[in-house]
């Protein structure tokens, strides 16, 4: 059978000094598997599309496989792929990406073996060609996965994201999300925002990617929301981190504010990215643009309070819905 979802990305192999916990060493990361996760919260099968090398560890693919994530339109290639990802936080969750060496001395841990000659993020990827090596190219993605219903593009460079937003586009794809990336949300290249955003279904920015966007334009969040709506986008949720989101209605043009559900944070890795996968099941499901804001919510919450892409899947089946329900209350219309 064709999957329904597909989740377009990076994956990544995190080394995560989290605040609370154990560091984890090695591990299945990447805002791809974290956007997987959180619609897994909430639904069951999905195809992944990307890239990796043959030193790619094979049983973490029969790991998705097992979670029900197709990984067909994982392409292998024959040869290593650097795809480390270092990540440290601090107190009051401060995030760092450099200096490995400096955070495992300072919680007197002994450094892995795995980030002898680490780079930063920027350089995941060949050592050649840079971060664009390792995503997903169109001529990649399996002809069942151009039947798929619902498509998210998880952040990648432009020219990747533009090129497959193109090929989906072309496809028919019903439902179309994107996460951008912070580097091209600049106030000069709101030429190139403006083409990627004509057909989407929902754009999720950050609000620091969305304000960087308008700088010098504008300092309103619902002005910034209407005009990317006006450019052919039917839905805008900002994501605002312990503030929530704000969602905008480009079809109703109504806007909501919803809170953050309440919970003690422990690792905020990924958490934007989980929002994005509940947001795609939960507009499918309901085709209501609140219901699907409402299930990212649920789905970030459950990320911060542990650390690991897939630890979300460890709550109790009925915990997602009683927070679902209980949110409801708590939003506002603006």
């Amino acid at each position: 059978m064709e999957p329904t979802y597909i989740f377009a990305g990076r994956l990544q192999r995190d080394i995560l000094l989290p605040v609370d916990g154990p560091p984890l060493i090695d591990v299945p990361g990447g805002d791809l598997l974290y956007a997987a996760a959180g619609f897994l919260l909430w639904g069951k099968e999905a195809g992944l599309l990307a890239r990796a090398g043959e030193d790619y560890p094979r049983e973490w693919l029969q790991q998705f496989e097992d979670r029900g994530l197709d990984t067909k339109g994982i392409c292998i290639l024959p040869e290593e792929m650097d795809l480390r990802n270092f990540l440290a936080y601090t107190e009051n969750f401060v995030r760092h990406q450099t200096n490995p060496v400096a955070h495992f001395a300072r919680l007197r841990l002994p450094f892995p073996k795995i980030l002898l000659g680490y780079q930063p993020a920027k350089t995941i990827g060949s050592k050649s060609t840079g971060e664009n090596y390792s995503q997903p190219r169109p001529a990649e993605i399996p002809a069942d996965y151009l039947l798929a219903r619902c498509v998210h593009i998880c952040s990648l460079e432009y020219t990747t994201a533009s090129r497959l937003i193109s090929s989906f586009r072309e496809a028919e794809v019903t439902t179309l999300t994107l996460d951008p990336q912070a580097d091209w949300m600049q106030p000069t290249r709101w030429n190139d925002v403006s083409l990627i955003l004509n057909g989407l279904t929902a754009f999720l920015p950050s609000e620091e990617e969305l304000r960087s966007l308008f700088w010098g334009k504008t300092t309103d969040l619902v002005e910034m929301a209407q005009a990317i709506a006006a450019e052919g986008c039917e839905m805008v949720v900002v994501k605002r981190g312990p503030q929530g989101q704000l969602l905008y209605d480009g079809v109703s043009r109504k806007c909501w504010q919803i809170p953050a559900y309440p919970i003690e944070m422990s690792d905020p890795t990924g958490a934007g990215a989980s929002f994005c996968g509940g947001f795609l099941t939960g507009y499918h499901k309901t085709y209501d643009p609140l219901q699907a804001v409402l299930h990212g919510n649920i789905s970030a919450s459950f990320t911060i309070e542990s650390s690991g892409a897939f630890q979300i899947l460890e709550s109790h089946p009925n915990l997602a819905q009683a927070r679902l329900d209980s949110l409801k209350e708590s939003v506002r219309e603006l």
